[in-house]
């Protein structure tokens, strides 16, 4: 099976380091947006099976991006994985309020990442 995952961070380095990192998983795509008005026009133009975002970012920071994936009939149930450095709960809270799914801190451990991400693949874990 095939599954397509957009990266969103306004490092480059870190998007690569989540691609890179995801390239373990068989059958994995990864797209990549460095910020949250990229990825609308991405998730707009495409379809995407997870989403991993930061929250600090310009434009449209994550928790902005989360709001209005979670209020798109197409994305609503699309599952999100927040990787970010803002490790108090108030932000985790934030990112788990606004529709997230799970929640990530940096630096990030790759298998770690891995394992949410199969996680968020499994057909049992989706959002209904």
């Amino acid at each position: 099976m095939k599954y397509r995952i957009l990266i969103v961070d306004d490092s480059a380095m870190m998007r690569q380091f989540v691609t890179v990192s995801l390239s373990a998983v068989p059958g994995l795509f990864c797209d990549q947006a460095g910020d949250g008005m990229q990825a609308l026009k991405m998730l707009a133009a495409g379809r995407y099976d997870i989403l991993i975002t930061d929250i600090n970012m310009p434009q449209i920071d994550g928790l902005k991006l989360l709001e209005l994936v979670r209020k798109d009939p197409q994305y609503c149930n699309l599952p999100v994985v927040v990787v970010t450095t803002e490790g108090a709960d108030p932000s985790r809270d934030a990112a788990l309020a606004a529709g997230a799914d799970e929640y990530l801190t940096k630096p990030l451990q790759t298998g770690k990442l891995v394992k949410t991400v199969r996680k968020m693949l499994d057909p049992e874990n989706r959002r209904h």
